[in-house]
């Protein structure tokens, strides 16, 4: 039977199916459903199957196919989970996904309606989740791909791909990837594989590259004129030995520059730094780009320097290359624990259940040890590029960045503590907590999208996180005023501000609040006193809309002017994606205001807008009265159209 007969087949079984939904009960759907989304699954791999089921979009989206489900609220939906979801490997949860993308591609082209997303949400939706799963959209007209498994994920983003169209795909990855390496993010493997998938199309295709392409897939494949054609790590190996100096020098300036330009370093890279090390080490600080800070803690360290390259950078940990550069250009070698703490490190043995883990992660092509000691230095020296990945533990992310940033020799110790010994021992108001004796924390399960430190280390972060949170809870204030100062470091102020009642979720006292903030923060109120040691705090999460999502930790680094003189507040979010539009014309910054990499910033009133926990030292503030009553005013305005919309003003 043919494609054409199965799906005349299959599509009477189909409408069928659909018109008993939508005439069952509530209580009912969940029976008629199974029957529809199993008839689907068998109707997206056939030819015109998916154009059967998209022009049917609106009916069984009003039937109730996403009926009491994951997608029965698409405003909650997020691009950047569905390939998990394609990847489960369950027929039903894959068509399930496909059928919301349909839905969403009708959406987007006004074909049905939803009272939570606008057609404009709908369109950014579809293009985001295009670019998230470029290598369905990429394989479409391939033999080999029709034959996959996932053939039926490769019909429907070629689908999508189709109607909204090549081209802008390409021009919306670029865009995002360059707005994703600007963040300089220590994870980049998913970057990665979106320049590899451009690479590949382009080649095969013939499209011209648009824009931009050209800089993100050399600076991967052919940063210099020896790799430009990509020729394989054996035969640079082999070029490398018949260059003069003039020539090896050359080419560890372009691999510089093409790193430090865009985040990202080529394999070829690290082939380069392991035979300028055989070679005597003279090449080494070129190649890494170094100023002369960095130059002198390499000068200073250089035993360890070499030790280091020798031990961790391969082609498998390129992107520690660049670790290694931002770890010499910070000098945190010249923290006296520093050194010895990595000499430890290089060869700390492993636990055998956190070799497996790096096993399943990163293959066995390297020890695991090898992995970790290259994820320690980029660390070290990405400290504010921590993500969470795709775990409810910014907490613990958080907590890396910060002793990434501001006590490295402690975060050390803890990663020798987790990777060796199995366990952490941390002091909630003088009583031990050990990691080991906990049940799991806010992460039932990890998903190992991260660094290889966050993989060692938040299981143990997340569980002592949640017993401090217990062992603070029943005391009538929020146990983050506890918990944070002894989670993160004793540097953590010990005065604490919520805009919000706890009981009520309504606002409290909020104008002092805010008064405390600028009183606590800003120069012009606190006797210009700059922030020293960066500070946890909790902001209300808003969506494009300005709409509540949810409270999230961050840390403030800094405050200070930009460079058209305004005053900013610059912090460090451990949720993979710093720029973000918070609604109301809160956009946060992520470049051209004076950040550095890893950066957000938002100007003092719009970051104030959103805030809703911080901490302060009580001995360290200004005048609250200073304040101008019209710019408290303004930003009551500003909470009061977002996250804080129905909460009524609690008693103080």
């Amino acid at each position: 039977m043919g494609d054409a007969d199965k799906l005349a087949l299959y599509g009477e079984r189909f409408d069928k199916a659909l018109a008993r939904l939508a005439e069952a009960k509530s209580f009912a759907k969940p029976n008629h459903t199974s029957l529809v989304v199993d008839t689907a699954a068998r109707i997206l791999p056939l030819e015109g199957g998916v154009e059967f089921l998209y022009e049917r979009a609106p009916q069984f989206d009003r039937a109730g196919v996403f009926f009491d489900s994951d997608w029965a609220h698409p405003e909650r939906l997020r691009p950047r989970l569905v390939p998990a979801t394609l990847a489960s490997g369950s027929p039903r949860l894959v068509a399930l996904e496909c059928l919301s993308e349909l839905r969403w591609l009708a959406l987007a082209e006004g074909r049905c309606e939803h009272p939570a997303v606008t057609q404009e949400d709908a369109q950014l939706f579809v293009h985001e989740v295009l670019v998230q799963n470029l290598d369905y959209v990429f394989e479409r007209q391939t033999e080999a791909a029709r034959q996959r498994t996932n053939r039926t994920a490769i019909r429907v983003f070629g689908f999508l791909a189709r109607k909204v169209g090549f081209g802008g795909i390409l021009d919306n990855l670029i865009e995002e990837i360059y707005r994703i390496l600007r963040q300089r993010p220590i994870q980049v493997n998913h970057v990665k594989r979106m320049v590899t998938e451009m690479a590949v199309a382009l080649h095969r295709d013939g499209v011209s590259a648009p824009r931009g392409a050209d800089r993100l897939i050399s600076a991967l494949y052919g940063p210099t004129s020896a790799t430009q054609e990509d020729p394989g790590l054996e035969v640079y190996r082999e070029r490398l030995a018949g260059m003069d100096g003039s020539m090896l020098s050359q080419e560890a300036g372009v691999f510089a520059r093409a790193m430090h330009d865009t985040g990202l370093v080529s394999p070829y890279h690290a082939v380069f730094m392991r035979y300028a090390l055989e070679q005597g080490g003279n090449l080494v600080p070129h190649a890494l780009g170094l100023s002369s800070t960095g130059s002198d803690a390499l000068l200073c360290y250089r035993e360890l320097v070499y030790t280091l390259i020798r031990e961790a950078i391969h082609p498998e940990t390129a992107g520690a290359v660049y670790g290694l550069a931002r770890l010499l250009e910070r000098g945190t070698l010249y923290v006296p624990p520093i050194a010895p703490a990595l000499w430890r490190q290089v060869q700390l043995p492993l636990l055998p259940e956190v070799e497996q883990v790096f096993a399943q992660v990163f293959g066995i092509g390297l020890p695991a040890r090898v992995h970790l000691l290259a994820g320690a230095i980029c660390i070290l020296g990405m400290p504010i590029g921590v993500g969470q990945g795709e775990n409810p533990t910014c907490q613990s992310a958080r907590a890396l960045s910060m002793w990434a940033y501001n006590d490295p020799d402690y975060l050390l110790q803890l990663l020798t503590w987790a990777a060796r010994d199995g366990e952490i021992t941390m002091h909630f108001e003088g009583q031990s907590v050990n990691s080991r004796e906990l049940q799991a924390g806010l992460a039932q399960v990890l998903h190992l999208d991260l660094d290889p430190v966050s993989l060692v280390l938040v299981p143990h972060l997340d569980r002592i996180y949640m017993e401090m949170g217990r062992m603070a809870a029943g005391r009538g204030e929020d146990p983050h005023k506890w918990v944070n100062p002894e989670f993160h470091g004793w540097w953590v102020g010990r005065g604490f501000a919520i805009a919000v009642d706890i009981g009520t979720g309504l606002l409290r006292d909020y104008d002092s609040f805010l008064r405390k903030f600028y009183a606590s923060y800003h120069p012009y109120y606190n006797g210009n006193q700059p922030v020293i040691h960066p500070q946890p705090a909790g902001i209300a999460v808003t969506d494009s809309h300005g709409r509540f999502v949810g409270w999230h930790a961050i840390t403030i680094l800094r405050v200070a002017l930009d460079n058209e003189q305004q005053m900013r507040v610059y912090f460090f979010n451990p949720n993979n994606d710093s720029g973000q539009d918070w609604g109301r014309d809160v956009v946060v910054s992520t470049e051209g205001h004076g950040e550095v990499f890893g950066e957000s910033s938002l100007p003092v009133g719009e970051f104030a807008s959103r805030l809703y926990i911080f901490h302060y030292d009580r001995q360290e503030y200004g005048n609250l009265d200073a304040v101008p009553a019209e710019e408290i005013a303004r930003i009551e305005r500003m909470a009061a159209e977002s996250w804080a919309a129905g909460r009524t003003a609690a008693t103080a």
